[in-house]
């Protein structure tokens, strides 16, 4: 079930885009993510592009990774944005949804968190088990 987002999450989404601006570089780095924490900090990451693609390594769990590192296990929201290849006429820096991975390793370490997505209206969140039903769990 989907909700409105807050000015908090616009705050997210932005300090996702400022994460990739900074970083950006074409083939290495082309996604961002924000994640806020249960004791309301902004932790950010960036995507790890490799040459063996198998090895690349998600935006969200960089971020997550950096915010546990720092001592934060609870989180509230989240959110993944793309910045466009250079050939691309479409400028805009987009919120993307988190891939099916980072859907399973968020929910694993955040089973309550937000997810910030787009929808045809706009931007919406909703919890990461509606992104994600019928998740693995080891019985």
């Amino acid at each position: 079930m989907s909700r409105p987002i807050s000015a908090a999450d616009l705050e997210l989404v932005e300090a996702a885009r400022t994460a990739i601006r900074a970083t950006y570089r074409f083939g290495w780095h082309h996604v961002g993510a924000a994640i806020r924490t249960g004791s309301g900090r902004i932790v950010t990451g960036v995507h790890l592009e490799a040459n063996v693609g198998r090895i690349a390594v998600c935006a969200e769990a960089v971020a997550l990774g950096r915010a546990i590192c720092e001592g934060e296990h609870e989180f509230e929201t989240v959110v993944a944005v793309r910045h466009p290849d250079p050939d691309t006429p479409e400028r805009d820096i987009r919120v993307v949804s988190p891939c099916g991975m980072c859907r399973e390793l968020l929910s694993d370490y955040a089973p309550a968190i937000e997810v910030i997505h787009a929808a045809p209206a706009g931007l919406v969140k909703c919890r990461i088990g509606d992104l994600l039903p019928f998740k693995f769990t080891r019985a």
